[in-house]
């Protein structure tokens, strides 16, 4: 395969898949070199998921507290 057509094998890929950046430097904190955007997003979405995670553990918490117990 030339150069050529592993780009353009590359590029569809891309557009039908639409991976825009390498999932691996994404998702977890890496010891290379990483843009200030991709660095800022991933903080925003690491603060999106904790806020997500705590507000579904407080609502499973009242659940549990709101139920009562059978016969009483």
């Amino acid at each position: 395969m030339c150069q050529d057509e592993y780009e353009a094998a590359v590029a569809v890929f891309i557009r039908t898949k639409g991976v825009t950046r390498c999932p691996t430097a994404c998702a977890v904190p890496t010891q290379g070199t990483v843009a200030a955007s991709d660095r800022a997003a991933l903080e925003d979405y690491a603060t999106a998921r904790a806020r997500l995670r705590r507000q579904r553990q407080a609502a499973r918490e009242r659940t549990f507290w709101a139920a009562q117990a059978p016969g009483v």
